[in-house]
């Protein structure tokens, strides 16, 4: 095997998130100058801003589940703090707890200050 099956056979048995992208680099199947998709913690997704698409992104979430978001963000006039998310159907607390250091919002992650605001 070669040590990239092996890296990906790593990733998925421990459930690592936000790797697609270096895998498909490492695999030669990333264009030159294509963004890269997906949150990690060093660059979480801000769910006032998200797109589905970016939504879908995220690890359990799927299209239904990425449109209830969009849908409680209008409802709510936005997300105050990312445990919000667990008022919408389909996100309990596990999902909450995966998804927590992939999201911000309006430039705070788990509750500390980027040092940007919106």
């Amino acid at each position: 095997m070669t040590k990239y099956v092996i890296l990906m056979m790593v990733l998925i048995v421990t459930g690592s998130v936000g790797v697609a992208p270096l895998l498909a680099q490492s695999a030669g199947e990333a264009r030159a100058g294509s963004p890269q998709t997906g949150a990690t913690a060093a660059r979480p997704i801000d769910l006032n801003a998200a797109t589905a698409r970016d939504l879908e992104a995220l690890p359990g979430i799927g299209a239904r589940t990425a449109q209830r978001i969009l849908e409680y963000r209008q409802k709510a006039g936005g997300f105050r703090k990312i445990e919000e998310l667990m008022n919408v159907r389909g996100i309990g607390e596990k999902s909450f707890l995966r998804l927590k250091p992939l999201v911000t919002v309006g430039g705070k992650t788990n509750g500390i200050s980027l040092g940007k605001q919106p």
